[in-house]
């Protein structure tokens, strides 16, 4: 399986964070039934690493699973080691990228100016996620006019009602948050139907022509 492909293919990043694990399973489960398969697993979150490890062996190749939030070198090995296949971090940190390809797993530092995503990109980054994607669809269009070969991955503040305008502005997906996946509601089987409804309805929207 060709991780970056597959990611790209995908155009969207769900990103898990502070969800109880012992409902890990069935949330990704949900998500994985409405046609999403790339998964982010904030280490901030409580047993971050035990729940990669369970979601890798639980699914297997049916879900792509990575670690988010991710600060440091040891950190990024350390999820790596319990499974994970992409590394997602909030800011540019040469030593967490330079780790991340040692082990072969596919890099996404975090940057906002074009100088930082320049720098993450040369410094190994294979998708640069453009965090906060707050300045809306133009700025990433304006990154890309000079930077087009960069791959750039906008989070925070996209939900099913503009996710298809980033990705007409040219980015290669999203990454999607609360807007999908949200702590804290109750997690029961009414939210796992709607979880599994939601994630078909932003794949439409995101691959609309």
């Amino acid at each position: 399986m060709n991780i970056l492909s597959s990611i790209q293919e995908q155009k969207i990043v769900t990103i898990i964070r502070n969800v109880p694990p012992r409902d890990i399973l069935k949330i990704v489960s949900a998500l994985s039934e409405g046609g999403i398969s790339v998964i982010e697993i904030t280490l901030n979150s409580p047993n971050a690493l035990s729940m990669i490890s369970e979601v890798t062996a639980q699914f297997g190749d049916k879900v792509i699973v990575g670690a988010g939030t991710v600060l440091d070198s040891e950190s990024a090995r350390a999820a790596i080691l319990a499974g994970a296949k992409f590394i997602v971090s909030p800011t540019v940190d040469e030593e967490t990228i330079k780790m991340t390809k040692r082990y072969g797993a596919i890099s996404i530092p975090g940057a906002f100016t074009p100088t930082e995503i320049l720098k993450a990109y040369e410094a190994g980054g294979d998708i640069i996620k453009v965090f906060p994607a707050s300045l809306g669809t133009s700025y990433i269009k304006n990154i890309l006019a000079p930077l087009p070969q960069i791959p750039l991955l906008p989070t925070g503040g996209i939900d099913e009602t503009n996710i298809n305008q980033f990705i007409k502005a040219g980015a290669i997906g999203c990454g999607i948050g609360s807007s999908l996946v949200n702590a804290d509601e109750k997690i029961n089987e009414e939210y796992l139907t709607q979880l599994t409804k939601k994630a078909k309805r932003l794949l439409i929207e995101a691959n609309k022509g």
